[in-house]
């Protein structure tokens, strides 16, 4: 199992998952997957803080972590195998 990236994916994982247009969709940690699939494999359980200070100088907005994505090659999914 391999992330966008090449990463090696491991259960336990922190993951962002970016939707088609790629856009962060979602994130959370890695759970429940199996090796040897990197298409729909898996579930992410999403982790939550409420009441967090932001502290700007350590935030990114989503448009600019996709954009970031885009300049990288990142922002389309492969092709199937």
């Amino acid at each position: 199992m391999h992330y966008r990236n090449g990463r090696e994916a491991k259960n336990g994982d922190k993951i962002i998952q970016l939707g088609c247009n790629g856009q962060v969709s979602a994130i959370g940690v890695l759970y429940d997957a199996k090796p040897g699939n990197d298409y729909c494999n898996g579930y992410i359980a999403p982790i939550q803080n409420f009441g967090v200070t932001a502290c700007m100088c350590d935030c990114l907005h989503v448009d600019d972590v996709a954009a970031m994505f885009a300049e990288k090659g990142l922002d389309k999914r492969p092709e199937g195998k």
